[in-house]
Order: C-alpha cells, then structure tokens, then sequence
C-alpha cells in the first residue's frame, strides 16, 4: 500500500540512495538534490515527501509554495525509483500528494514543469488531471507547464 511520509533522519539516506532508470535521469535531479532543495526552499513552505510502498521508500517529491504571482502549489520534482515503475506508484503517490494538499486548501491551483520530451511524466499528469498552462519559461523552452486545478 502506497502512502506518503515525511523526510527524516532515520529514512534520508534510503530515499537519497533511490534512482530513476538511465534514460529519465536528465529528467530531474537525484533524490540527495531533491532533499536539499527541500532545505533551500524552506522559506517557501517547501515539504519532501518519502513515497513507501509496504515500509519500503519507492520514490521521493518536492512540493513548493510559489513567492510570487501566481500563486499557488509547484510540484518540483517527482521520481519513482526505476526498480519499481510500471506497478501504479506513481500514480497513487501523485494522487496522494494533490489529495494532501487539496486538505492543506492555501492554494488552488498545482504546477509542474516537464520536459517535452518526457513522454511517460506528460502521460501521468495527463491522466490524473494536469493540462498545459500555456505558460512557456523562456529559459526552459524545451519544458511544458502543466497544472492541475482543484475543484
């Protein structure tokens, strides 16, 4: 049973020894980035979540307040470990986390930048609900923005 758990010192050497498949690693950052931004965004409410499936850590996310307009939820990043994708993870944990902070209720809305090229992330944030913001970062044009609204 998946279920979503708080970064600690007794699991952050687990989630930081996690990795994504070969191919998705200029995807995102490495579980040990992932917990220091978590570090270097406090000041923007910055929360990692431990992803566990049965005690065992599968995957780890960082979500953000954003500081400036628009406000609202930025899902940083968001890795299932390669060992363990194609089994529904990540879609639980990524419903998990929107459920969380629909609860926590700050904000209405949740970004997410993927790169355009990440077919299998696109994929995911499509079925449970993201679409294309048409925002385009113009130091990431490669990337797609996506957001989920809660309703």
């Amino acid at each position: 049973m998946i279920k979503l758990a708080e970064i600690t010192e007794d699991n952050w050497l687990e989630a930081a020894s996690l990795s994504v498949k070969e191919e998705q690693k200029g995807y995102l950052a490495p579980p040990i980035g992932i917990i220091a931004r978590g570090y270097v965004y406090r000041d923007c409410n910055a929360k990692v979540f431990v992803i566990e499936n049965d005690g065992v850590i599968v995957g780890v996310a960082l979500v953000r307040e954003f500081t400036d307009e628009p406000l609202g939820y930025d899902l940083q990043q968001f890795m299932i470990d390669g060992r363990y994708q194609g089994r529904g993870y990540g879609s639980e944990a990524l419903r998990l986390i929107l459920e969380e902070l629909r609860k926590e209720g700050r904000y209405g809305s949740v970004e997410v930048c993927v790169k355009k090229e990440d077919r299998e992330a696109i994929r995911l944030y499509t079925k449970l609900g993201f679409v294309d913001s048409g925002y385009i970062d113009e130091d990431l044009p490669d990337s797609l923005n996506m957001i989920y609204h809660f309703n």
